[in-house]
């Protein structure tokens, strides 16, 4: 189980993705090993342009699971003043490594960098952040192969929960091409009946009341509140937003969790909810990725 029972409220259980990750990257193992057995190691590059903070823990963090799980990695750490020629320059060397699976350069990234550019040289058999065009289609239609590691890690939490998703009413806030339409695209393969609900949408907490399964995925500290959300509604929040708060410096999420916790039947906390399970979705694509590239 990957639900934990929130000590203050006793109504409702605390998805638990700390926990959820240990599991797929413990399932991964024995495939690591099958790969290894036919002579392939998956090897996944990381690069990361510029003194992000965030970005640098969120690498580090990478760098670190993938060596543990006996993958190669590589990191490649350029300055702020990278321009886009280099970098390009840098993807189609790792395009053309046959030790390099996986290709992830870390968003955002500086101005003078275009992120689209970047992101369509990025071989689509080597996405395994999942968003190259090519990539996008396969998922848009039904056919999936490397999937948005976030959204991902989503539907495992959400199956984790031990529910049949299918015919829920599933809301998801937010349209971005890295959460919030391949969140949708999952939940219909899921059967899900899917709404999206955005900046230009009109009263969106009329139609998140109506949800038995939320994903929040909009940067906004504590937009969602409780009065939003239906009795017993599933929430994962995906929002990671730094605030200061009483002088103290905090992570929140995109859900008043404070809130919501007594309403909600299952929520995912901000940290410790859907970002540990982004980074073990990573490596589960690179391990996908390494048996696709070879035929295993």
């Amino acid at each position: 189980m990957i639900m934990k029972p929130i000590a203050h409220s006793p109504h409702v259980n605390l998805i638990d993705g700390r926990d959820a990750a240990a599991r797929l990257r413990e399932s991964l193992k024995p495939e690591i090993e099958r790969l290894k057995a036919a002579g392939v190691t998956p090897g996944l590059a990381v690069v990361l342009v510029g003194e992000n903070p965030a970005s640098q823990v969120y690498v580090k963090n990478k760098v670190e699971q993938t060596k543990q799980l006996g993958m190669h990695s590589i990191e490649h750490r350029l300055s702020d003043s990278t321009s886009q020629e280099e970098l390009l320059a840098l993807v189609n060397r790792l395009n053309n490594d046959p030790a390099i699976h996986g290709i992830l350069v870390q968003l955002p990234l500086p101005k003078q960098i275009s992120e689209a550019a970047v992101l369509a040289a990025i071989h689509p058999d080597k996405d395994v952040d999942g968003f190259h065009v090519v990539n996008a289609g396969q998922l848009a239609v039904g056919e999936p192969r490397l999937v948005p590691c976030t959204p991902l890690g989503c539907i495992h939490l959400l199956k984790g929960l031990g529910i049949n998703l299918r015919g829920l009413h599933a809301v998801v806030i937010g349209r971005s091409n890295i959460v919030g339409k391949p969140m949708a695209q999952l939940l219909l393969q899921e059967d899900c009946t899917v709404t999206i609900v955005h900046s230009r949408t009109p009263s969106p907490e009329l139609l998140v009341k109506q949800a038995d399964i939320v994903v929040a995925a909009v940067g906004k500290p504590r937009m969602v509140k409780a009065d939003w959300l239906k009795p017993g509604a599933i929430v994962i929040d995906v929002g990671i937003n730094r605030i200061e708060e009483n002088g103290e410096k905090k992570i929140v999420g995109d859900v008043d969790f404070a809130e919501a916790q007594f309403v909600a039947s299952a929520i995912t906390p901000v940290p410790g909810g859907v970002g540990p399970m982004t980074i073990a979705c990573l490596l589960a694509n690179t391990v996908k990725a390494a048996a696709l590239q070879h035929g295993l």
